[in-house]
């Protein structure tokens, strides 16, 4: 019971109910025909995660052979060979990248000393699709310590980091995953990892869906025994309210996404950072007095502009939410419609987690050398596919960046075929990431220790005070220090002295 790890623990009332947003699309969880073949459900939900025209070995050192993992025969030091990863060789280098992530991964360390004790994931069986880098790597091995079983794949073909995953599958981990897996590659590791003899998931860590999407499609029946998923993105939140409203939700569902610190942290204060940093990794680009457009103005959006905008860019802004579109102005920010100003941007960032924002109309008009990247969670934002004609020349310049070549000699230069960028061309803040992190394990834990009745078959928020406890445990790294209300102003606000601080709507 949650009540025994207070200590560690901040649970919501029980009497919360879901906070469920659903999405006006009257869409069913499937939105795309299937194919034939071995590809068949990789089309039907995520072109997003899949979608590739490239080999897997033109986004690997050049020093690594080209051999598929698939078809290598590798153990780790155990003997064990319940895994698949790039070359297991790179082990030792990994766990040098883990130890440097936890250092600055002060909540989720701590978390794991003070809950390490009592075991509140013992029994957990939790099957997990995320990015895998030295993040990750911090919060699967605390799951572990917390007593979880853990086995991993990717949610994206480009973002694994081999040594991190090789470390991993050295210490133990079932880990699939490697960087550029082609498109059947990605649904193979995600298989592996669900279709194991002896062994079956109860709970769920998703970043976009498609973990969700394939146990949904391949092998409904393990939901019977499922307590929860914990999903992070807006792409897989989105599909799970659509779900719900459509009556399939099979298990309750953590909305980590639409969490304050998940928001006002890692969409915002990451994305601030990581933009400039997988710009000038592939471009070695100066950003004084490019001309560059945002599509979209959430946190994701507000973060990229305020970057651009302190490097003496020039930046119009896309929206369709007449809220944000105001923010944006207020901000400082040229409100346009992105056909008025595509002739003229140098740079065409994407960030609204839709489809089809860049058409191929678009980029036909863009001038020559436009630099056109995604910071969403999908690759969908930006139409690649009209790209592959027979009157277009895709040039490799380096890895994640093409040469897309029109006829009369245009050229654009396309980052990381449309996928997000930071995680597939740079790095994203350790720290921030753990604040993430740290949700998604108290989230985990709430979901699994949760009794019967608390929370149904639908989409739900964090509780205010779960978000609090995740913000308090990284306050010491700043030497922070929180003033606290006297019993007059506590009663005065009709708060608790000791939270939550915040209604449940506010975000």
């Amino acid at each position: 019971m949650l009540s025994s790890k207070k200590k560690y623990i901040v649970s919501g009332d029980s009497g919360i109910k879901a906070q469920i947003q659903f999405a006006d699309q009257k869409q069913e969880f499937n939105k795309r025909p299937t194919k034939i073949g071995r590809r068949s459900l990789s089309r039907s939900i995520s072109q997003s995660s899949t979608d590739s025209y490239s080999s897997a070995a033109s986004y690997t050192d050049s020093s690594d052979d080209e051999t598929s993992p698939r078809d290598k025969q590798q153990k780790n030091s155990k003997g064990s060979s319940d895994f698949c990863v790039k070359n297991i060789k790179q082990a030792e280098f990994g766990r040098r990248e883990i130890e440097i992530a936890e250092q600055e991964m002060p909540a989720l360390m701590a978390l794991r000393k003070r809950a390490q004790g009592e075991k509140p994931l013992a029994g957990a069986k939790i099957v997990g699709c995320t990015h895998i880098t030295a993040q990750t790597a911090v919060l699967m091995e605390t799951l572990s310590a917390l007593g979880a079983q853990c086995r991993w794949a990717a949610c994206n073909i480009y973002s694994t980091l081999n040594e991190v995953a090789a470390a991993l599958a050295e210490s133990g981990f079932p880990v699939f995953a490697w960087k550029g897996e082609s498109e059947d590659d990605f649904w193979w590791c995600i298989d592996r990892c669900v279709n194991v003899e002896g062994w079956q998931p109860n709970m769920i860590l998703d970043d976009g869906g498609d973990l969700t999407h394939w146990i949904y499609k391949k092998y409904p029946n393990m939901f019977k025994k499922i307590k929860g998923i914990v999903e992070e993105s807006v792409t897989g939140v989105h599909r799970l309210y659509q779900l719900s409203k459509a009556g399939k939700l099979c298990v309750p569902a953590m909305n980590v996404n639409d969490s304050v610190t998940k928001q006002k942290f890692d969409n915002l204060y990451c994305c601030r950072e990581s933009i400039l940093d997988g710009l000038k990794r592939t471009t070695d680009m100066m950003f004084g007095g490019k001309q560059v457009v945002v599509c979209g103005y959430g946190e994701v959006g507000k973060g990229c502009c305020a970057a651009l905008k302190a490097m003496g860019s020039i930046v119009y802004v896309t929206e369709i939410d007449p809220i944000c579109a105001l923010q944006a102005c207020m901000d400082g920010f040229r409100l346009v419609k992105l056909n008025e100003v595509i002739r003229q941007v140098d740079i065409v960032i994407t960030c609204t987690g839709n489809k089809n924002v860049v058409t191929r109309e678009h980029l036909d008009r863009m001038k020559n050398s436009c630099i056109v990247c995604n910071m969403g969670h999908s690759n969908t934002e930006i139409d690649v596919a009209s790209l592959r004609t027979p009157e277009l020349t895709w040039e490799r310049v380096r890895s994640q960046v093409d040469h897309v070549i029109w006829p009369d000699g245009k050229r654009i230069v396309l980052l990381a075929e449309g996928r997000l960028l930071n995680l597939s061309c740079s790095t994203v803040p350790t720290f921030v990431l753990s604040i993430t992190a740290t949700t998604q394990a108290l989230a985990l834990i709430e979901l699994y220790n949760a009794p019967e009745g608390r929370y149904k078959q639908d989409v739900y928020l964090l509780p205010k005070k779960m978000d609090e406890y995740v913000a308090s445990l990284h306050l010491p790294t700043f030497d922070a220090h929180l003033t606290e209300l006297t019993d007059e102003q506590a009663k005065y606000l009709g708060l608790n002295k000791n939270g939550p601080f915040k209604p449940n709507y506010y975000r």
